[in-house]
This record gives structure tokens, C-alpha cells and sequence, in this order.
């Protein structure tokens, strides 16, 4: 049997969102963001662990007020997550226990995942080794100049917009971390960690409405969509 892990990390600040209480403990219709997005993870059928990365000194705070409170069960550690997000996945991965085959990288802010997008990111890095979510672009694209003069208009047909989950061997991106950190590089999502070595990354189609929360917009908009989505008898 395969077996399957998820990382969590939610250790950010959230400046953006302008709130004395980090993005990731907001409430949408009464659950923390990050509630969601761990009981998407929890009714998994494929997923059998999962490890959270939060900020210094949230450990017991997250552990009361979102794990036990939501009776999570498949939390298998909560770690204390970096400065920086990479940090807190490299955390992540290092709590997992080393039988893990498939890791699977979701960002603690993204609450309207579905369970179909994250079972079809799962497969995909089973097959090909690693994985991420993505949706097409639907705006045209300009590459700018340093003076903020167009530089190239890029061919929208082959231009995606990257979300989590992403999905990886369980070595392939441990290995593609340490890389990362004896080089000092930094990205943006886990899959360019391991595209730098020359491993090629599957895009699944994702869904528009997974987005992630970073300003108050966000948030007004997730709780339409979430609204949505319940009076329309999905369950988040």
C-alpha cells in the first residue's frame, strides 16, 4: 500500500491582511481557515498523516483551537514552521516518518480545495513523481521591462496559474529541500525546488475557485464561494 502524507504550512504573518489575528486562524461561517483545509485532508481516503507547520509559539494554541476543537484525527505532528514558507515545508518533511511514499503540500490558506482536485494531484505523483494543481490563465500576459515597459506579450495557451496541493515522491522533494538550502535558493512553490534538478512536474487541472487568502478581498470572497457551495449541497 501506498503511503500517503500531507504538509501544512501555516506559519505565515499575514501583513496583507491587515488583522491583529494571523490569516490562517480567521474564521469563515465559524471554522478557521485552516480548519477547512485540514478536515479537506482528514476525509481523504488517500491521505493517512498529516503534519502542520506553524509559527513560533502556536503549537499548543493550533493544537486546542483548531485540531482539537475540529477532532482531527490524522494529525501526526505540529512542528514549529520557518521565517520563510519553504522553511516551514523543509520542517514539514523532516516530522514525516521515512516510509512515507507521497508527500502532499497544501497551503494552510487555501480552504476551498476539493477532494476531486486533491485525489487527481495524489495519482498524478504516483505516476509521473511529482505533481501540482494548476489552472490555465484566462488574462493575457505581459512580460515587463525593468522600467515597467511591455518586454514580450506571452503565449496565453501555454501559461498556467500554479496553486496547491502539489504532490511529490517522498525523496525526490526531501532531497530537492536540501538542495535548495545548502545552495540558498529560494522559490515561490515547492515544484520549482524540484524542476532545478531536472525533474519534470505534472500539471492536473485544478479549479478557479481554490484560492488562496492573502488580502481582506480574499477572504470576502471565499465566504461567497463557500456560501455557494453549502446552499448548493457541497459540504466543504
Amino acid at each position: 500500500m501506498v503511503k500517503v502524507a500531507a504538509v501544512v504550512p501555516a506559519a505565515g504573518c499575514g501583513h496583507r491582511m491587515g488583522s491583529d489575528i494571523k490569516k490562517q486562524f480567521l474564521t469563515l461561517a465559524g471554522v478557521p481557515i485552516l480548519g477547512y483545509v485540514l478536515r479537506i485532508l482528514e476525509a481523504s481516503l488517500s491521505v493517512q498523516a498529516i503534519v502542520l507547520a506553524v509559527g513560533e509559539g502556536e503549537e499548543e494554541y493550533c493544537r486546542q483551537a483548531v485540531v482539537e476543537k475540529l477532532g482531527l484525527r490524522k494529525i501526526a505532528a505540529i512542528v514549529h514552521g520557518g521565517k520563510e514558507r519553504q522553511d516551514s515545508v523543509y520542517s514539514g518533511l523532516l516530522a514525516l516518518a521515512p516510509d512515507t511514499d507521497i508527500v502532499v503540500i497544501h497551503d494552510g490558506v487555501r480552504p476551498l480545495l476539493r477532494d476531486e482536485n486533491l485525489e487527481m494531484v495524489i495519482g498524478a505523483a504516483m505516476q509521473y513523481g511529482a505533481a501540482t494543481c494548476a489552472v490555465p490563465v484566462k488574462d493575457t500576459v505581459k512580460l515587463a521591462q525593468a522600467d515597467s515597459f511591455v518586454a514580450e506579450t506571452l503565449p496565453r495557451d501555454r501559461l498556467w496559474l500554479t496553486q496547491t496541493p502539489q504532490a511529490f515522491r517522498y525523496e525526490a522533494i526531501l532531497n530537492a529541500h536540501r538542495c535548495a538550502r545548502e545552495a540558498n535558493f529560494r522559490a515561490t512553490d515547492d515544484a520549482a525546488l524540484v524542476e532545478r534538478l531536472g525533474m519534470t512536474v505534472k500539471l492536473v487541472y485544478g479549479n478557479y475557485q481554490n484560492i488562496k487568502i492573502t488580502t481582506p478581498e480574499d477572504l470576502v470572497v471565499a465566504s461567497a464561494l463557500l456560501k455557494a457551495a453549502q446552499a448548493g449541497g457541497d459540504q466543504q
